[in-house]
């Protein structure tokens, strides 16, 4: 395996430690990363040692989204018009920087858009079809792209503080990983993403999408806590139980909304509503793009339960 650039990965104790180590960007998903994510679950995966993985990121928040500036992401949409809270203010990005290196003046192929996606979706969803227990620490922030890898994994443990939520389903974005649904039931899926309103961990904890939401100072310790207990068990026990449960997932449908959630998130981006919001970021940067698109919510993204 090559060295890797954007993740940190150790073994130990029969963990799998991969860590998302850019922090500097929030832990913004590019294509490097991506794939060095996928790679290092195969490792984990294949490596009888292990019996289960640590999902983490280094730095202020678990994951932004998206990346908006890397060198290497002509084909990659704005981290912060996804809700990235790293994302610098008026980071620069022509029009034509989307999904695809589509030019707006241009017929849209969306089999194109799809194709790229469709990948990305295939390396989160290593963490559900990884045949060993994925669990998932977040502080800090965990938003849009982000929560693909948190809730393709198997259990989250967030920060009581943290703030988790899809912010594109306002405007630009549609959950490509569908995983909403699955894991909060259609009537809660609903009441985030008809309003693009984040969780905070304790909200998450309530409403049964984390199973712990520890204070930050004991989020370390918490999750340490589950992985050990986890990691007691035989590794064929561990891979049945998780083999077991995932099957009433997939019966659901899940592979089959993934491509509908796919195909409609190049959708978003190619709406009247999608080319003004990108005009608007091309011009005055992603910032301002995203503040006046959640202006008329009042939270800038934020979670809107306790007032």
């Amino acid at each position: 395996m090559s060295p890797l650039e954007t993740i940190a990965y150790a073994v130990s104790d029969r963990v799998a430690r991969i860590t998302l180590d850019r922090p500097e960007r929030g832990n913004a998903l590019t294509s490097t990363l991506i794939s060095e994510l996928e790679q290092c679950v195969e490792r984990a995966d294949l490596d009888p040692s292990v019996h289960v993985l640590l999902l983490a990121g280094n730095g202020k928040g678990f994951c932004g989204g998206y990346d908006l500036l890397a060198g290497e992401e002509l084909t990659t949409v704005g981290a912060a018009a996804f809700g990235n809270p790293a994302a610098p203010e008026g980071s620069p990005i022509h029009p034509a920087t989307i999904i695809a290196n589509h030019d707006p003046d241009e017929t849209w192929d969306p089999m194109v858009d799809y194709a790229w996606m469709s990948r990305n979706i295939r390396a989160f969803m290593s963490l559900q079809h990884c045949s060993k227990p994925v669990v998932c620490k977040v502080h800090g922030f965990c938003v849009a792209g982000g929560t693909d890898l948190a809730l393709c994994s198997d259990l989250l443990v967030i920060a009581a503080d943290a703030k988790i939520g899809y912010p594109p389903a306002r405007v630009w974005g549609s959950p490509t990983t569908s995983m909403w649904a699955s894991r909060l039931g259609p009537q809660r899926a609903k009441r985030l993403l008809f309003t693009g309103d984040s969780l905070s961990g304790a909200e998450a904890l309530e409403w049964g999408l984390a199973i712990e939401a520890p204070a930050p100072e004991q989020l370390d310790d918490r999750t340490e806590v589950l992985v050990q207990r986890i990691a007691r068990n035989p590794l064929n026990q561990l891979q049945m139980m998780k083999l077991l449960v995932n099957q009433s997932l997939y019966a659901q449908g899940l592979h089959t909304t993934q491509i509908l959630g796919t195909v409609f998130d190049g959708i978003t981006r190619h709406t009247k509503e999608g080319y003004a919001f990108q005009q608007r970021a091309a011009e005055a940067g992603f910032r301002t793009a995203v503040r006046e698109r959640d202006e008329p919510f009042g939270d800038h993204g934020r979670s809107t339960f306790k007032g």
